[in-house]
């Protein structure tokens, strides 16, 4: 069981922001879409659920070159197989593995998905557009299985009920080689969307976005390769906002996503935070953080990964926050693990409820997933006893080069 051991810390100076873990993983998955070679530009090779990706795509046939921060992805020549053997721990991103199999191939065969646990987080959304596009889809021992009728998905209309990010992702991946037209109806419109489409464009898909309306994805026989540079991980972006804030420190934070943050930085502004905008960075200079009432919702509100954040934030201020996740209602189990370090709070139903202002301890907690990891560890931060996170690993799975990072700010 592997563990990180944190107290209080200051953040000072520089950090750089990596390339961003939703959308490396979608890029990834899009990959199998081509035979062609795909280069990636700034991308987070270090993040453990990177890694698993990167071999899975070595077990179905491609090959992967690896050269800084840039990664080479090749296929030899009828050499892709459309079965995921794989026994180790698995992601949610098979999803996308399997709608991408199916769309270039007709057939997919993948392990049922893993990743973090929130609220309910099925995939009938998934078997569903999967299936209004012509597939037969069927689990068997284990795995989940697709195949389309003739060898080929077809064009059609598909109206999510909800605005998911995996199910606008899938339908995207899977209908770019099918034959005729799809119109996604309700998607959920986010960076990491538009940067999977910025790059199936290069390669020679026809995807075109109607805002929130609509995507309208034209079928094409083939995708050729290309190189596309990842965008920035908002979700580091703002951890390193954030811990700046609550650690009185004075960070620059390189390769700042502006345009995908408006709203968080609106509500962390109006609660405290003092920042300054460079070129390509953000200035935060401390602050003194004031509670917080937030809702989760679809971008370009606050996102449900952030909402573990806030709660650290609020947990910091004196006063009381309120969060509520709209999303996946419930989604406060970190909640739990920061109260063994002193956090106050109560459930009023969908809500959580956080009295700020007092000291936290040192405990030994648990990162019962990757976001709850990271709010742990900004808590840590402000302690003068030592805090010990068991299942850190969890963090590393969207968290490149931490320790490195850590130490360059302290």
């Amino acid at each position: 069981m592997e563990s990180l051991s944190i107290s209080r810390t200051r953040l000072m100076g520089q950090v750089r922001v990596s390339g961003a873990k939703n959308s490396a993983l979608r890029l990834l998955a899009a990959s199998i879409l081509t035979r062609y070679p795909l280069q990636l530009e700034h991308f987070p090779k270090g993040l453990l659920d990177i890694q698993i990706h990167m071999e899975m795509l070595e077990v179905l046939g491609k090959e992967i070159k690896i050269f800084e921060d840039n990664i080479l992805i090749t296929e030899k020549e009828d050499s892709l197989i459309t079965s995921l053997e794989w026994s180790k721990r698995s992601i949610r991103n098979t999803l996308l593995i399997l709608g991408a199999l199916v769309g270039r191939f007709g057939e997919g065969r993948v392990p049922l998905p893993g990743g973090c646990k929130l609220g309910e987080r099925k995939y009938d959304l998934h078997v569903m557009l999967l299936e209004r596009l012509g597939a037969e889809i069927w689990e068997e021992n284990g795995f989940l299985c697709a195949k389309a009728k003739d060898s080929r998905l077809v064009g059609c209309e598909i109206h999510l009920p909800i605005r998911s990010t995996g199910a606008t992702e899938n339908t995207i991946i899977a209908s770019s080689l099918a034959i005729g037209k799809t119109i996604l109806y309700g998607p959920h419109i986010r960076p990491e969307i538009i940067d999977l489409i910025t790059l199936l464009n290069k390669m020679g898909a026809k995807i075109t976005v109607h805002g929130q309306k609509a995507i309208e994805i034209e079928g094409v026989s083939e995708l050729e390769g290309t190189k596309h540079r990842v965008i920035p991980d908002n979700m580091e972006a703002l951890t390193w906002a954030i811990g700046s804030v609550i650690t009185n420190g004075d960070v620059e934070i390189i390769n700042f996503p502006f345009e995908h943050l408006e709203v968080p930085l609106v509500f962390l502004r109006e609660s405290g935070m003092k920042f300054y905008k460079g070129e390509n960075s953000l200035i935060v200079k401390g602050g003194i953080p004031y509670p917080v009432e937030i809702s989760t919702g679809p971008y370009p509100g606050i996102n449900s990964d952030m909402q573990p954040l806030f709660a650290v934030y609020g947990a910091m201020s004196k006063g009381e926050s309120k969060i509520i996740d709209l999303r996946f209602p419930g989604r406060y189990g970190y909640a739990e693990e920061l109260k063994k370090m002193g956090m106050k709070f109560k459930l009023s139903g969908e809500m959580l409820v956080i009295e700020g202002g007092y000291s936290l301890k040192g405990a030994t907690v648990n990162a019962i997933d990757l976001r709850a990891g990271i709010a742990l560890l900004l808590a840590g931060m402000t302690t003068d006893e030592e805090v010990r996170i068991e299942n850190a690993w969890q963090i590393r799975r969207g968290y490149e080069n931490l320790e490195e990072k850590l130490k360059n700010l302290c």
